[in-house]
């Protein structure tokens, strides 16, 4: 009989099941805390159960803690980034960030990714599995529990389109934000999705308040499909009218991804059509200077290009920022790492 994952429990699960073995009632509350405050990688930590207890929980539970393989610290600004063994040999990345406004970790959703992006390196080798709830807890207590500090903010940005993990994603985000565990206000979480139109929707109704960032890359569906596979099956105007409901029914903003590529989507033109685009959707523009990949040939724009892009915005109307870049002396690009380790590995 296969092991129940506990850290993928909410409270109330846990409850009802440790009840059905024999367990006190407050012991409940004690090992969530253990697992979701305390941070434990085995329940041998769990000090304060008996011996019996913990015997209990090892017959009847499994404790998922992922491995760090690497760690790489940037010399330029101390974003860390990490890759993280799973118990099954599979490897993923994530990073922990310094803002002034509090640490922040982007966490991956998936082991690869189906979509097909070609700007993205996290896509090459395509999808090997979806992640657990517990998986993706685990890369933020980790990284919390290395680097001493409170994460304030996770965006789930890394490798995988999370709304291809979509069950997983949403208990993921109960527990997370939920009381017992960390307690990260919902509206300090981030989840970006390429535009998997029936994954927006559904989330829409969630009764959740995180934030929704769309990966737009693209002002109209032609140059949108060059860069998208997505985009074969979710035209510009599906996906921006299941954002503009998710905003409608939440009263959450929502931030539009524009990774820019040199010859491809960066000129002023398209500036404009994303102006026009955009008109009357509640929301701001992050544009993206793109990380070139060797498997590619895009090339990130210049920075007089991206200045003009971003002022032309700004003058229709359009909230907009450029992304700081973070970690460029380490691969800081999603999927970047983990490609690396797996060439090597293969040679």
């Amino acid at each position: 009989m296969e092991k129940t994952d506990i850290k993928s429990l909410t409270i109330e699960e846990l409850s009802l099941q440790l009840k059905e073995l024999g367990f006190k009632s407050f012991r409940a509350k004690q090992i969530y805390q253990w697992l979701h405050e305390k941070l434990v990688e085995s329940f041998d930590e769990m000090t304060n159960l008996s011996l019996g207890d913990r015997e209990r929980l090892k017959e009847n539970y499994r404790l998922v803690a992922l491995k760090p393989v690497q760690v790489l610290v940037s010399k330029i600004d101390g974003t860390r980034k990490y890759l993280f063994s799973l118990g099954d040999g599979n490897v993923i990345e994530s990073v922990w960030m310094q803002y002034k406004h509090g640490n922040s970790v982007c966490i991956s959703s998936q082991v690869g990714c189906r979509m097909g992006c070609r700007f993205c390196a996290s896509t090459l080798d395509g999808l090997e599995r979806n992640l657990l709830p517990s998986e993706m807890l685990d890369q933020i207590y980790r990284i919390q529990r290395d680097t001493g500090e409170r994460v304030s903010n996770v965006v789930v940005m890394g490798s995988g389109e999370p709304l291809d993990n979509y069950d997983n994603l949403v208990r993921f985000i109960r527990i997370l934000s939920g009381e017992g565990g960390l307690n990260i206000s919902q509206r300090n979480i981030t989840v970006s999705t390429c535009g998997i139109v029936p994954g927006i929707r559904r989330l829409t109704e969630e009764g959740l308040s995180i934030t929704l960032a769309l990966s737009l890359h693209a002002p109209n569906d032609q140059v949108r499909k060059t860069l998208m596979p997505i985009a074969n099956a979710y035209p510009l105007a599906e996906v921006l009218s299941a954002c503009h409901e998710y905003f409608e029914k939440t009263g959450r903003r929502l931030t539009f991804e524009y990774s820019l590529v040199k010859g491809v989507n960066d000129n002023l033109e398209e500036a404009s059509q994303l102006a026009r685009l955009l008109k009357g959707q509640q929301g701001h523009v992050n544009l993206i200077p793109v990380n070139p990949i060797k498997e590619r040939d895009f090339v990130q724009s210049n920075h007089q290009a991206i200045q003009a892009f971003k002022n032309l915005l700004e003058k229709n109307g359009i909230n907009v920022t450029i992304r700081r870049e973070m970690g460029r002396d380490i691969n800081g690009a999603c999927g970047q790492l983990r490609k690396s380790y797996l060439d090597h590995s293969a040679t």
